[in-house]
């Protein structure tokens, strides 16, 4: 092979790189403009949500317990290191377990861990967070939904957590939190620039038919519909 070749070979392989890497910006640009509008069931919307951003990972948060859904059964308290029994909320995220374990700022941000992020190289992992109150604001957002849309979004959340062989969500023992009300647990699926925490969390606004981007990989392109 001659250098001719060699050198030909690189620069399509760097041609297709920037390709790519084009499109995603691209991609993660304009899709987040595209809205998927709210649907209307019909049925009284009575039960409160919210979405949460700390600037890295959002959440979806719901209320600790209702008729329809005890979380404190299923992400048990005692698993927080407050071990209080009085948070009257509970916010939920999925996303790569290194990013979350490693990366609880973009301070913290390292390359190994990014890279590993990106391209489907480590495990996810679920972060609960209890909450005793929460204030709306730039970084958390309210809406109502019905019965119906939340029973569509617990299913959602909860078919993302890793379970054991007694059917039980998988704890991550960590020292890794970020406070004394959170906790991590394992998750399905893979974690990559197409599929980030808030990918997910944008999904679960679909599901529980609620306003949400075509598809966003960051909280803005969440967030910029709930202005």
């Amino acid at each position: 092979m001659t250098l001719k070749i060699v050198i030909i070979y690189i620069l399509k392989t760097l041609g297709i790189i920037l390709g790519i890497v084009a499109l995603y910006v691209v991609m993660a640009l304009l899709l987040p403009l595209i809205e998927v509008s709210a649907e209307n069931d019909g049925q009284p919307k009575d039960i409160p949500i919210y979405i949460y951003t700390n600037g890295v990972h959002t959440d979806v948060v719901m209320p600790v317990k209702n008729d329809l859904q005890d979380w404190s059964a299923k992400v048990p308290f005692s698993n927080t290191k407050s071990k209080r029994t009085d948070y009257n909320y509970i916010g939920i995220g999925w996303g790569d377990k290194g990013f979350y374990l490693d990366t609880p700022t973009w301070a913290d941000l390292k390359f190994s861990t990014a890279f590993k992020a990106a391209f489907w190289l480590s495990d996810s992992a679920m972060h609960c967070t209890y909450y005793t109150a929460m204030k709306e604001g730039d970084d958390c957002k309210k809406m109502m939904v019905s019965r119906d849309q939340y029973k569509r979004l617990v299913k959602f959340v909860e078919d993302k957590f890793d379970r054991d062989q007694n059917g039980n969500f998988i704890l991550i023992p960590t020292d890794a939190v970020y406070d004394v009300n959170d906790a991590f647990y394992d998750a399905k699926g893979k974690y990559s620039f197409l599929n980030t925490c808030n990918t997910w969390t944008n999904d679960a606004l679909k599901a529980a038919g609620q306003k949400a981007a075509l598809w966003t990989a960051s909280d803005f392109g969440i967030f910029r519909h709930y202005k």
